[in-house]
């Protein structure tokens, strides 16, 4: 829990210093720490108190985390972010209000207990991180520390994991000195990016007192959830509740990663137990098998390649919304940044450097050389932006990057190297220069807001929620995250719903009739949960081995039930990875790997990318380390992202190469990530060594079937800088294994039955090992190991 403060007071301070303490410089206004730990919302367990002369606030908190401060409705007076192109040093962090240059987001790796400490000053406020001592909650009874029930041990919960509907779970606690013990079953409700999250009981089971002493009940489960759990105890006739741990995970909001709970007294307010979680999916939820098996290569389209010139946009008038476009000089350049002096306008997304269709074709041996057999795409669609996500018409290529013919030969000859590309879009948001909304008049037809006017005759009327009485015309509608560019959909509309998937010709089935192998949805945590059922039965209906992925940071256990998502964008793998590779605490950033393990269905799990780049986020190089100003510093982000990779690799997850990581490109925040592939024709030196690396690597995936479909065992072995893991599959296993630490580390691993008596071989060295009860194992510095056996 986050510390506790009253605003306006000098807490915990004595009384001579209160005296000298300040009043709070923002009155009665509250601030909270809002960021990635807490889905960017402002919740009570990261209030922060003033405290003499700082806001603080002391939270458990694991990892690289990006946040900023700010009151619960983001007032520019009371929101304090990094200054733009700040570089923070150490822990102390400089801050700045939105009119003082604060944009950015912060960014801190932390281990464990950390306490905040926010000083503001007219010169020049700083942020400050302290390691702090754990937060300990007390209990009334000391003897209700020894309640005891882990949800991924099978004495205490049976069968692990994600079920299927209908399936009956046992649950087991230890409780000695308890005189009753009962089982609170919930549902949860998570709506939208996180901001509804609450539970619903739905039954309390009493526990029965085993001949061991042990309390235990069982309940079936016949409808697919996420399902919440907890126990209410008696004893010594006071009441405790043995709830969830309070680790943090990876962009998700809600706390715990299951696994060990831990008791308390019980609350006054039920809303603050934490809650086991159970997800239940679908008897009949399948994912594709070719998913499970893939290796995506990911591609940011006018960034990669130019095969045509001839299609290169070109400035001029209305080219660019209202606006005109912008064209590098040359493929090597930087991509322009508004407001960073580079000498562009003040517009984003409008710079352009030719990169297409063709050039993907072009490029395709590369992908299969590389070991490649999935291609996803950010957007393809015509569209004003060089992202494409402000789609202006979701039926046809926009011209820069070739035709719908195009699109068509590129999916025929990737399938003729066992290449299947997956397209990319938002069913959330259009542009506002699209034939739909017409912001601008510059498209046939009528569109809904036909050149700033509300038009009720238009057939896309009801696709948006406009508002005519508002004089500003850019003010009739909402922008998705308040972008202008960005008009939100009315995904409720039957004639919009008909259009995205519900018709014979509805864009879903186009694209899927064209050759894509599937569908990436953005920022599927926007649109409706409603929207989803229908449209996966539309996809399904036309290609049941089409993939569905959704764009989702979070725990995304709620799009595994079987009614949406096959797979997603796993950036609670791509933060664990990169911050053990970059030599966080392995225990402490691992247990957001065994929280994936028990939450998701195996099959989700094995089929969601793991990524280490993207195009919303800095690249993995330059988060190691390579701002491509120091060899030394690029040399040790290269054997720290080698590390990560062995992760993609070596755990459950479809690795994902973003284009250029391969070859050694670096890049900080958007849109400095989406620079242009250094093609060694178009005057890049393209790094052959890491290249050859990342081939070697990939290539355990194809050799190794057992490290793709294997099933994941809880660690055998797990330290600071160390975990081993097993994996298995029809009579292989694998022992798998990272070390972050600069130096060597030798480990012995106490094996389980099923591991022992055989003979490992290193698929990275060739190295041969025995195993009896237990096994040595080595382990070079920033690397790891994968010793397999084969079936006897």
């Amino acid at each position: 829990m986050a510390a506790a403060g009253v605003l306006g007071g000098c807490a915990g301070m004595p009384d001579a210093a209160v005296d000298r303490c300040a009043a709070p410089p923002l009155g009665e206004t509250r601030l909270y720490l809002r960021g990635a730990m807490s889905g960017w919302a402002a919740v009570e367990e990261y209030a922060m108190a003033w405290e003499c002369n700082a806001y603080a606030v002391t939270a458990e908190l694991q990892g690289t985390q990006d946040f900023k401060i700010g009151d619960a409705g983001w007032a520019d007076a009371s929101t304090f972010a990094a200054p733009r192109g700040s570089k923070a040093d150490g822990a102390t962090l400089p801050v700045a209000r939105p009119d003082r240059g604060g944009s950015d987001n912060l960014r801190y790796r932390f281990d464990g207990w950390s306490t905040l400490r926010l000083q503001l000053s007219d010169d020049q406020p700083v942020l400050t991180v302290a390691q702090a001592e754990p937060r300990v909650e007390p209990l009334s009874d000391p003897r209700a520390q020894a309640l005891r029930h882990d949800s991924r041990d099978l004495r205490y919960k049976s069968p692990f994991g994600a079920v299927s509907d209908g399936t009956e779970v046992v649950f087991t606690l230890d409780g000695p000195a308890a005189e009753r013990a009962t089982l609170v079953v919930e549902k949860r409700r998570l709506e939208g990016n996180q901001e509804v999250l609450a539970y619903d009981e739905l039954e309390r089971v009493p526990l029965a007192r085993g001949a061991d002493g042990r309390w235990s009940a069982r309940r079936t489960f016949d409808q697919a959830g996420v399902y919440g759990y907890w126990f209410e105890v008696e004893l010594g006739g006071r009441r405790f509740v043995y709830q969830n741990n309070s680790s943090p995970i990876y962009w998700t909001r809600e706390r715990g990663a299951n696994g060990q709970g831990v008791a308390i007294d019980a609350p006054a307010d039920a809303e603050a137990i934490r809650r086991f979680r159970l997800t239940v999916h679908a008897s009949d939820y399948a994912v594709p098998a070719w998913a499970q098996q893939a290796v995506w290569y990911y591609i940011f389209p006018e960034r990669f390649r130019n095969g045509d010139p001839s299609n290169d946009p070109k400035a001029g008038p209305n080219t660019f919304q209202n606006g005109s476009v912008e064209v590098h000089a040359s493929w090597g350049e930087r991509p322009f940044r508004p407001g960073s002096g580079d000498g562009s306008d003040a517009r984003g997304g409008n710079d352009f450097f030719g990169g297409d269709l063709a050039g993907i074709t072009e490029k395709l041996d590369h992908m299969a050389d590389l070991g490649v057999t999935a291609l996803y795409m950010t957007p393809i669609f015509t569209a004003a932006s060089n992202h494409k996500y402000d789609t202006g018409d979701y039926r046809n290529v926009d011209p820069a990057f070739g035709s719908n013919a195009e699109f068509e030969r590129l999916t025929q000859e990737a399938a003729r190297r066992g290449i299947r590309v997956v397209v990319d879009v938002s069913f959330n948001h259009t542009g506002r220069d699209s034939l739909y909304f017409d912001r601008y008049a510059k498209h046939p037809g009528v569109g809904a807001l036909e050149g700033g006017e509300v038009r009720p005759d238009s057939p896309y009327a009801d696709w948006y929620r406009l508002d005519p009485a508002k004089a500003d015309p850019d003010e009739r509608y909402s922008g998705w995250t308040g972008a202008r560019d960005l008009p939100e959909l009315n995904e409720a509309s039957p004639s919009y719903r008909s259009f995205a998937y519900g018709a014979p010709d509805s864009v879903t089935r186009l694209w899927l009739e064209r050759g894509a192998a599937g569908w990436r949805m953005d920022v599927a945590p926007w649109v409706p949960d409603d929207f989803w059922p229908g449209w996966r039965a539309a996809v399904k209906a036309h290609d049941p081995d089409a993939v569905t992925i959704a764009e989702t940071w979070f725990d995304s256990s709620k799009y595994f039930l079987g009614d949406s998502f096959d797979a997603t964008m796993n950036y609670i793998f791509r933060n664990a990875a990169l911050d053990i590779a970059a030599g966080g605490d392995v225990a402490g950033n691992y247990r957001n790997i065994e929280l994936m393990r028990e939450l998701y269905p195996a099959a989700s799990w094995r089929a969601s990318m793991n990524l280490l780049s993207t195009h919303d986020t800095a690249r993995s190089l330059w988060l190691l380390g390579d701002h491509g100003d120091d060899p030394a510093k690029a040399a040790e982000a290269r054997r720290r992202y080698r590390l990560a990779v062995l992760m993609q690799v070596a755990w459950p997850g479809a690795p994902t190469v973003f284009y250029g990581d391969e070859v050694g490109v670096t890049g900080g925040e958007d849109p400095d990530n989406r620079r242009t592939f250094p093609w060694a024709d178009t005057g890049g030196e393209p790094d052959a060594a890491l290249y050859a690396e990342m081939r070697r690597l990939i290539a355990l995936r194809r050799e190794h079937p057992v490290l793709a479909l294997g099933e994941l065992g809880a660690p055998l072995h797990e330290d600071a800088n160390v975990v081993v893991a097993s994996r298995s599959l029809d009579g292989a296993v694998a022992l798998v294994a990272v070390n972050n630490a600069d130096a060597a580390r030798t480990v012995q691993v106490a094996l389980p039955p099923e591991l022992r008596g055989r003979d490992y071989q290193d698929a990275v060295t060739g190295e041969r090992v025995s195993a009896g009860a237990t096994i040595q194992l080595t382990l070079p510095p920033l690397f790891g190991a994968v010793l397999v056996s084969r079936p006897g």
